[in-house]
């Protein structure tokens, strides 16, 4: 099944205390939450696919950023 994320870009403090540009995806059917430093396309896709493997239903969906 595709589900759709939201893709926002952020600026959280790395453990250095720097502030690191990110991508934090978010799931449109259950509201999990993912993370990945950078803002490029590779940034998103990691978000993704670690969307599918964190998934907190233990469902193995397709997801993608926007609408599907």
């Amino acid at each position: 099944m595709r589900v759709a994320c939201d893709i926002e870009e952020t600026t959280p403090v790395n453990d250095e205390g720097y502030d690191v540009d990110s991508i934090e995806a978010t799931c449109r059917k259950c509201g999990h939450v993912t993370e990945s430093f950078g803002t490029d396309e590779p940034s998103i896709k990691r978000c993704l696919a670690l969307m599918r493997e964190e998934c907190p239903r233990g469902q193995w969906n397709f997801y993608v950023g926007g609408d599907c």
